[in-house]
């Protein structure tokens, strides 16, 4: 990690853009613990799902399809709110495909696991190539946000798959104002939308001592465009996650 001597300074408090984990057991908590920082949890955009009477304006069918593609763990929420909505019961024999194991476990929420076909890979469309090879008769749906990730959509069309997108949901900015007046000495990002946010929220956002670190090539090259300096880029070889990098950035800055 290269570092300027002049943005090394000590670290005691960190905002982390995402919902607060569910479980005290997580990364973010022991890094806490192990160098006494202040680690807050705040998401800056939320999803909002579209409504039954706007999805029928996209005169999507869902009877037509015989296979659902999913990124997501928002997009299976969103598909099955939208089948429950449209009274539309899925069929046994639908196939799923899901872009980690993950999200094809989360299906259990559902349906019965064991009885459905249910494909997954290791994290992008990509990784499901060789399972989508032998499917390619299928009618797939694709459900996403109105800021879907470009990579799948690109894999598809690019590899001539019948393949629909559906947007099911909406990534909303969140009113953030309660943070004002709040100083953070780094400030983590997850997604371009994340700094859309912030300046959304803030429209004179100005960086000075606060350290950004972003996950992700969309979310550096979000970061760079509003003239942020990028003192924590992640994933690295040397740091996978953020909260390896973010450490990695602690042990040069609190000595």
């Amino acid at each position: 990690m290269q570092v300027t001597a002049e943005r090394l300074k000590k670290v005691k408090s960190i905002l982390v853009t995402l919902p607060k984990p569910e479980s005290d057991k997580n990364p973010y908590t022991e890094l806490a613990k192990k160098y006494n920082l202040k680690i807050d949890f705040r998401s800056f955009i939320h999803v909002e799902g579209v409504p039954a009477r706007d999805f029928r304006k996209e005169k999507i069918v869902l009877g037509d399809y015989t296979a659902v593609i999913f990124a997501s763990r928002n997009a299976a929420d969103h598909f099955f709110r939208i089948c429950e909505e449209m009274r539309f019961e899925v069929p046994a024999e639908m196939k799923y495909f899901c872009l980690s194991e993950t999200i094809a476990l989360y299906l259990q929420k559902y349906i019965q696991y064991r009885k459905r076909k249910i494909f997954f890979g290791k994290q992008t469309a990509s990784d499901l190539a060789e399972v989508l090879k032998k499917h390619t008769n299928e009618k797939f749906l694709y459900p996403c946000s109105d800021v879907a990730a470009e990579e799948t959509q690109k894999f598809l069309a690019e590899n001539g798959y019948n393949f629909t997108p559906a947007v099911l949901f909406r990534t909303v900015v969140s009113d953030l104002s309660d943070l004002a007046e709040v100083f953070y000495d780094i400030i983590a990002f997850f997604s371009p939308s994340s700094i859309q946010s912030l300046y959304k929220n803030f429209p004179n956002f100005e960086q000075k001592n606060t350290r950004i670190a972003a996950f992700g090539a969309t979310t550096h090259k979000a970061a760079l465009e509003k003239g942020l300096i990028l003192d924590i880029p992640a994933p690295v070889p040397e740091a996978p996650s953020m909260t390896m990098a973010i450490e990695q950035y602690i042990k040069l800055a609190n000595k």
